[in-house]
């Protein structure tokens, strides 16, 4: 039998039978011949914490750019200086201005198509929109990616987490054409899309399957459905989650049990034969995920930068990321500026931050100045609870 320790160390309970010529006709068994041998390695998680540092002192530079009491009439903990939050009316999550994020590297489509700043589909997952948000995200990669690091090592949890993340920005983009997105949630749903596909290619190494396969589905399910609330980005966390899933049946494999107990058996003892390392359905989703994987990528790229709105071809798709209710509208909220007149030119202030500029009006054309003032909208995402594989079982730490 072959399980997952309390201490996240995996083992496996290898029997075998002596050979013919070491065992005497009648002669009890010996209880050496039941061997117990540690069989993966067991790594020491350090990209995670990693990820987390980065992340947080990425937050901790934005409010730096930020510098609420030069841009903004009031903040919110103005005594924290340059680093004090916009106002909660602007920001109710403790956090910068939308206009500093998108300076800083947020999803945006325009400045991705049209001025090739491709690179923003990366750095948005290392951007959060407030306290609560970085937060509530950290927490979660620490509870997930820790015993995920442990398993499998840095560089295949690296590697989901890196492009799960791309994956979500991906599909955020070709579906969210307007305003601009941040947060890691796309790299955390890619995380649990690779607990899932991990948890199908490796079935036979655990003992309550069914138990683990319901508890990981209700907790995938969940989040999803919390992506349907507004403001939320839940195009990333379906992107993410997607990418994740089949990178796990790519990075996240673990070798059949035959195999196990013949490389493990100890000397003077033979172990079933095993004519492969893993077995033919693993093998087949390998190929199959890395064939979708490929595929994915190129064709969300090129209708990326080819300019295709993806809703004008699917007219309920915009459902998926939000579900309008009595209680609220999907609609995006509209900013209003105020404007006054002083001789040739003109002073906008938006009265959501109470940030104000001028501009010449010799051109007697103000109406794009208006639209340019606008800051836009932020959506955002992110993990409800967390997730750690025990034995034979899901658990879920909140």
């Amino acid at each position: 039998m072959m399980g997952r320790g309390e201490a996240g160390i995996d083992s496996v309970e290898i029997k075998v039978h002596p050979r013919q010529a070491n065992t005497q006709a009648g002669s009890s068994p010996n209880p050496s011949q039941f061997q117990s041998q540690s069989v993966f390695k067991n790594w020491v998680p350090w990209l995670v914490p990693l990820f987390v540092v980065a992340n947080v002192a990425v937050f901790i530079a934005v409010m730096y750019v930020n510098d609420c009491p030069s841009n903004s009439g009031s903040c919110v903990a103005r005594s924290l200086g340059r680093f004090s939050f916009q106002p909660l009316k602007e920001n109710p999550l403790l956090g910068p201005s939308s206009s500093t994020l998108e300076k800083m590297g947020a999803l945006d489509v325009n400045r991705v198509v049209h001025k090739h700043q491709s690179w923003r589909l990366i750095s948005c997952i290392w951007l959060h929109a407030g306290v609560f948000h970085v937060l509530a995200n950290m927490l979660s990669l620490l509870f997930i990616g820790i015993r995920l690091e442990q398993e499998f090592g840095f560089l295949r949890v690296g590697l989901v987490y890196v492009i799960s993340g791309y994956g979500g920005s991906l599909l955020s983009a070709l579906f969210i054409q307007t305003g601009i997105s941040v947060g890691a949630s796309g790299a955390l749903f890619g995380l649990l899309g690779g607990m899932l596909s991990e948890l199908i290619t490796n079935w036979t190494i655990y003992a309550n399957k069914f138990a683990a396969l319901l508890t990981l589905l209700c907790i995938i399910a969940v989040n999803l459905a919390v992506g349907l609330l507004p403001h939320v980005d839940n195009f990333a966390h379906i992107g993410g989650f997607l990418s994740g899933f089949f990178l796990g049946f790519v990075f996240l494999i673990r070798p059949q049990f035959k195999w196990i107990n013949q490389k493990t058996c100890p000397p003077g003892y033979i172990a079933p034969p095993a004519q492969s390392k893993h077995q033919t359905y693993q093998y087949v989703l390998w190929v199959i995920s890395l064939i979708v994987l490929i595929i994915g990528f190129t064709l969300g790229l090129v209708a990326l930068f080819r300019g295709v709105n993806v809703n004008n071809n699917c007219s309920w798709c915009h459902y998926l990321s939000c579900v309008p209710t009595s209680l609220w509208s999907c609609k995006l909220q509209q900013v209003y500026c105020q404007s006054m007149e002083l001789g040739s030119q003109l002073k906008l202030t938006c009265l959501s931050n109470g940030k104000s500029n001028m501009y010449d009006l010799s051109n007697n054309d103000s109406s794009k100045l208006v639209a340019f003032n606008m800051p836009p909208p932020v959506t955002t995402g992110g993990v409800v609870g967390a997730v750690s594989w025990d034995v034979v079982q899901v658990e879920v730490d909140s």
